[in-house]
């Protein structure tokens, strides 16, 4: 399951992803990210959390490219991801090196704690 939201005045986009999650799902996700951020101007930033994500089909990673796709396209200024376990990483790293740009800045964080530090001390 996912859930996406954006914060207008803190300009950040919230993904995450619990339990889980198909490919239909997916595909949904991407497109409600591109409805979400079609007013969003450049600069925003996305926090993506994983701590709850148990599983990710594998047909799933074709969306997931499209959302960074999308993300790149609208210009976002950085991707914090929150992921426990860095064994469980399923392939964003090597998405991200296709899908996103130098200029994007990406950290990844045990916690979201650790994840949330970061946005204050930014």
């Amino acid at each position: 399951m996912y859930v996406v939201e954006i914060d207008q005045s803190k300009r950040l986009l919230v993904i995450s992803a619990m339990q889980r999650v198909t490919a239909e799902q997916a595909g949904q996700v991407a497109q409600q990210v591109r409805k979400l951020l079609e007013d969003v101007p450049p600069g925003f930033r996305v926090l993506a959390d994983f701590r709850w994500l148990d599983w990710m089909d594998s047909a799933a990673a074709h969306h997931v490219a499209e959302i960074m796709d999308v993300l790149a396209e609208k210009q976002v200024a950085s991707v914090t991801r929150v992921i426990p376990d860095p064994h469980k990483d399923i392939g964003f790293n090597i998405l991200s090196r296709f899908h996103y740009g130098p200029e994007i800045q990406i950290t990844t964080y045990e916690t979201l704690a650790d994840a949330l530090q970061s946005f204050a001390e930014q």
